[in-house]
C-alpha cells in the first residue's frame, strides 16, 4: 500500500453514542460508544506519547524510600494510575510538591507517625503491589482497596510474601484486595520466597524498599516460568542509580533469585522516558493501513520491553530520527508464531495487527494476562467475535485467523489495552464502537484525540 503524497484522510464523524449496554461484554447500560475513526488511505502522522508509567510508578516509590528529596519529570500527567501513585504515597506521608509542567518533588515521609490511613488502589497493579511493602515500613494501619475487578487479582502470593518479610498484614483469608498492612516501623527482610509466575510486579514490588529491610531482601522465585522479566531488569537496573546494591541469578526462570543489600537508598533527579507501550497502538496504525508514523522522542536506549523485533517480523521498518522513531508499515502483514512471555502488554495491540495477516497467528506464552484489568485472552476471544472474526484462547495463548470483518460494539472490560486494540481494529473496519473509550485515561489520557488525529493524517505532513 502506497504512502500518501499529503497525508490528509477523509474525516469520519467521530464521538460518543449512547448505547443500550449489556455488562457482560464491557457495556453497561448508559456507557458512551465511541466511534473508531477509520482510515481512508495510509496514515502519515507525528505523535507524542505521555511518560511511561512502568518507569514512573517505580521512581516515584524509589523517591518515597529514598534518603532526600527528589523530584520526578515528564510523568504521564493525568493519567489514573499515576494519580493513584501519588495520592498513594501521599496517604503514607510522603509530601508531593508538584512543580511546573509534568514534573513532581517528593520528600519522604516521617515514617514514625501512627494512626489508620486508607490507599485506594483502583485498578492500578503497581499501586496494589508496590505500596504495600512500603507501607510495612510504616508505623501505622494501611487498609489498600480498590475498584470491584481489582478485588479479583492475585494478590495471594503478595500477602504471603509480606509475611515472609515480617509484616503483619490482615487480609480475612481472602489473598485479595481489601487487606491491611499493620505496620511497625519496620521489617527484618532477609529470604523470601514468592510464586511470581502471575506477575513480575510481586518480585518488583519487594525490591523497590528492601534495602529499608533490617536485613535486605532475597527474592527466590519458585513457580512456572516467571514472566515479564524485562520489568525486573527494568526495577534492578534503577535501584542501581540510586546507589542500591543488587544481584540476581535469572539464568533458571523458575528458579530465579534476587537480592538487596541494606543501606542507603540515594535520592535521585530523574526524567521519564516515553511510554512505549502507548507507542505500540501507532506503530499497529502505520501497520494495518501501511503509512507511517513518526514517534517523537523515542529514547535511543530504554528500560522498557523492546517490540521492534516482533513488529520487524510482521514487516515494519523502524527508522531512527533526530525527532524520534520513523515506523513505516508493510503492504503486506506477515503472521507469526512467537512467544510474548515477556510482552504481555503487547498482546492487545498484536492481536489487532495479526486480523489483518496474511495467514493465522500464534502468540504464546501469555496465560498470565488472563489476570490483567480483565481476563485479556478471554475478552479478546470474545469481543473480535463480537466483529465477525476468530480468535481462539487456548492453553497458554490466543491464535489469531484473519476472517472478514463488520462493525458493532467493541467491549472493553475497564481496561485501557482493549479500548485501543478497537481503535487499531476501527481503523481498517468501518463502525467499530468503542465502550467506555475513556479508560485509556489510565495511562494515556490524551489518546481519543491523539488516534483521531493520527488516522486523519493531521500530524505535521512529510
Amino acid at each position: 500500500m502506497p504512502v500518501s503524497d499529503t497525508g490528509t484522510l477523509p474525516i469520519v464523524t467521530c464521538g460518543p453514542t449512547a448505547g443500550e449496554g449489556d455488562p457482560r461484554r464491557g457495556y453497561p447500560p448508559g456507557m458512551d460508544l465511541w466511534r473508531a475513526p477509520i482510515a481512508g488511505g495510509p496514515v502519515d502522522a507525528v505523535v507524542h506519547v505521555p511518560g511511561s508509567k512502568s518507569i514512573a510508578n517505580r521512581a516515584l516509590v524509589l523517591a518515597t524510600v529514598a534518603d532526600g528529596p527528589s523530584v520526578v519529570s515528564n510523568l504521564p500527567v493525568g493519567s489514573r494510575d499515576l494519580s493513584l501513585m501519588l495520592a498513594a504515597l501521599a496517604a503514607l506521608g510522603a509530601e508531593v510538591q508538584e512543580l511546573a509542567g509534568t514534573a513532581v518533588r517528593i520528600v519522604p515521609p516521617d515514617r514514625r507517625e501512627g494512626g489508620e490511613r486508607r490507599v485506594d488502589c483502583g485498578l492500578a497493579g503497581t499501586v496494589m503491589r508496590f505500596v504495600p511493602p512500603v507501607a510495612a515500613l510504616d508505623s501505622a494501619d494501611v487498609t489498600f482497596d480498590g475498584d470491584p475487578r481489582a478485588r479479583e487479582r492475585p494478590m495471594g502470593p503478595m500477602i504471603a510474601a509480606l509475611r515472609g518479610i515480617g509484616a503483619a498484614v490482615d487480609d480475612g483469608g481472602r489473598g485479595a484486595l481489601p487487606f491491611t498492612v499493620h505496620g511497625a516501623g519496620g521489617v527484618d527482610g532477609g529470604l523470601v520466597e514468592v510464586d511470581a509466575s502471575a506477575s513480575s510486579q510481586f518480585v518488583t514490588a519487594l525490591l523497590l524498599p528492601g534495602a529499608r529491610f533490617r536485613d535486605g531482601v532475597t527474592v527466590r522465585h519458585r513457580g512456572e516460568p516467571v514472566p515479564s522479566l524485562p520489568h525486573i531488569d527494568m526495577t534492578v537496573s534503577m535501584l542501581a542509580e540510586h546507589g542500591v546494591t543488587v544481584s540476581c541469578d535469572t539464568g533458571d526462570r523458575t528458579r530465579a533469585t534476587w537480592s538487596v543489600e541494606p543501606g542507603a537508598v540515594l535520592p535521585l533527579d530523574r526524567r521519564i522516558e516515553p511510554d512505549l507501550s502507548n507507542a505500540a497502538p501507532f506503530v499497529a496504525l502505520a501497520m494495518v493501513t501501511g503509512g507511517r508514523i513518526l514517534v517523537q522522542d523515542w529514547p535511543p536506549t530504554s528500560r522498557q520491553p523492546s517490540s521492534t523485533e516482533v513488529f520487524e517480523s510482521m514487516g515494519a521498518t523502524f527508522t531512527p530520527t533526530a525527532e524520534g522513531m520513523l515506523v513505516t508499515g508493510p503492504d503486506r502483514i506477515t503472521a507469526v508464531d512467537v512467544d510474548l512471555r515477556d510482552l504481555g502488554e503487547l498482546v492487545p495491540t498484536l492481536t489487532a495487527v495479526c486480523l489483518f495477516a496474511d495467514g493465522p497467528s500464534r502468540l504464546r506464552g501469555i496465560g498470565h494476562i488472563s489476570g490483567h484489568e480483565t481476563d485479556r485472552l478471554a475478552a479478546l476471544a470474545d469481543a473480535v467475535a463480537g466483529l465477525g472474526g476468530r480468535v481462539v484462547a487456548e492453553g497458554d495463548g490466543l491464535t489469531v485467523t484473519p476472517t472478514t470483518l463488520h462493525g458493532g460494539r467493541w467491549p472493553t472490560f475497564h481496561d485501557h489495552r482493549m479500548a485501543t486494540c478497537g481503535a487499531i481494529i476501527g481503523a481498517r473496519v468501518a463502525d467499530v464502537l468503542v465502550a467506555d473509550v475513556a479508560t485509556t485515561a489510565k495511562t494515556f489520557p490524551a489518546f481519543p484525540t491523539t488516534w483521531e488525529a493520527a488516522v486523519r493524517g493531521t500530524g505535521r505532513p512529510w
